[in-house]
């Protein structure tokens, strides 16, 4: 089936270099018209799918690992050499012993609050701290910056407190569900990046340093994020399966200029 997508995604492609904008229209007008759709409007089958509620209504905790925290784990085993020396991770170090194991000497866990029991820096990434410049080899900052409304400047932060040659891991959501709200949560969730979007952003902090964008997901990845299915009820071809018009997941290795 994965096949057969690439395939039609092929044609596609080649169809809109060769043929012109007004052939391309004509034959979609063609396709409405007398219903030559490869799959036919009206066919498709939604099944558990049609339904206005997702079908976890708390993020596939109820029902196995999420979609996006497939895709995180998938991205930091790839960068796993990079979680080495001081290393910072937001919230708690469990990708930190995961993935850095006996790599780390030191590792800190950042929270923007006091209460995190596990936080051994509290403070602001968006203002004044008490951080030291050049502080660590490694920043892993997992789904936080879309819960941040000035994240340039916390990207700026990251920057400034990262050593020469440190290395940033960071990951954000694509397509997803909201997961805070003002007013409901402590905090709100104000973003959705882009890879297009990512990529200037990251030019613009880690001007020229080494980055790198990855993009994780398809569009079945995409839907079942959003019903919060669990990555077990889809195989890992499915899963793997990159399509980057489908961005489930932003993964960003970004590399300190020395």
């Amino acid at each position: 089936m994965i096949g057969q997508h690439r395939a039609a995604r092929a044609v596609r492609a080649i169809g809109t270099a060769l043929l012109p904008v007004d052939v391309r229209n004509w034959i979609r007008t063609q396709q409405r018209r007398y219903g030559l759709q490869w799959t036919r409007v009206g066919t498709v089958e939604f099944g558990h799918l049609r339904r206005v509620s997702p079908i976890s209504p708390v993020f596939a905790f109820d029902r196995g690992q999420l979609v996006d925290r497939y895709y995180i784990e998938q991205f930091l085993s790839a960068c796993s050499v990079d979680v080495r020396g001081c290393v910072l991770e937001m919230m708690d170090d469990t990708y930190t012993r995961k993935f850095g194991g006996a790599r780390v000497t030191r590792n800190d866990v950042f929270h923007s609050v006091a209460g995190n029991p596990r936080a051994t820096i509290v403070a602001d990434l968006t203002g004044e701290n008490s951080i030291p410049d050049d502080a660590f080899d490694c920043i892993i900052c997992t789904q936080t910056l879309q819960f941040i409304y000035d994240f340039r400047a916390a990207l700026r932060e990251l920057h400034r407190i990262l050593k020469p040659g440190g290395v940033l891991l960071l990951t954000t959501h694509g397509t997803s569900r909201i997961g805070r709200r003002e007013g409901v949560d402590s905090w709100g969730e104000y973003w959705r990046f882009t890879a297009q979007s990512m990529r200037r952003l990251l030019t613009e902090t880690f001007s020229g340093a080494d980055v790198r964008i990855d993009v994780y997901g398809n569009v079945l990845a995409a839907v079942a994020n959003l019903h919060c299915l669990a990555a077990e009820e889809l195989t890992r071809a499915e899963l793997d399966h990159r399509d980057p018009d489908y961005e489930v997941l932003l993964a960003v290795r970004a590399v300190k200029e020395r």
